[in-house]
């Protein structure tokens, strides 16, 4: 004869009353999601990068005749490029001029839009050496109008030499350094 099994109160409230608190349990764990979080959601990284390095030596100074010493356009697509002119907010163009010659300088640069008209001009006066670095941040978007940077298609830079053609600085390797560089916020979503 097979053995019985008979269960008591506590053995058949236990066999309702576990499923019942583990279902508790599992319900009270899970949180409501909130998919619309993606729409409240900002991305807004900030890129750098260089823009313009020139260089030239002394020497080079004082082999060209009369004032304009350098004059160069450079196609610079960067900024109007969909990618980037969708979604810049603001930022800064960085100038770095470095001078260790005998010389005297101006520097014109100017943004270009695809007609070639001037958007922008900074210019910079630019003393003999020994002299400090020149350093100029120019503020776009929150300074002057975003505008400009996301229209640019060109930068032109021009130097004169204000100074003579003869001299030579006491420095070692005398060399005017010119230098651009980018710092912007673009909106990503």
């Amino acid at each position: 004869m097979a053995p019985v099994v008979v269960l008591g109160r506590l053995g058949m409230k236990n066999k309702i009353l576990l499923p019942a608190f583990i279902l508790l349990a599992f319900y009270s764990c899970i949180e409501r999601q909130n998919f619309d979080q993606y729409d409240d959601l900002e991305i807004i990284p900030t890129v750098e990068a260089g823009i313009l390095y020139i260089e030239s030596p002394e020497r080079l100074l004082n082999e060209i005749p009369g004032q304009d010493f350098y004059s160069q356009d450079f196609n610079f697509d960067g900024f109007s490029v969909d990618a980037f002119s969708d979604r810049v907010l603001d930022g800064f163009v960085f100038y770095e001029i470095e001078n260790t010659t005998s010389k005297e300088m101006e520097a014109t640069v100017e943004f270009l839009d695809e007609g070639g008209n001037t958007l922008d001009t900074q210019y910079f006066h630019i003393d003999p050496a020994p002299t400090l670095l020149v350093q100029l941040p120019v503020a776009y978007g929150t300074g002057r109008s975003i505008e400009i940077i996301k229209n640019t298609s060109s930068i032109q830079v021009s130097v004169r030499n204000l100074g003579d053609n003869s001299s030579v600085s006491s420095l070692p390797d005398p060399k005017i350094i010119f230098r651009s560089s980018g710092k912007f916020r673009l909106r990503l979503k």
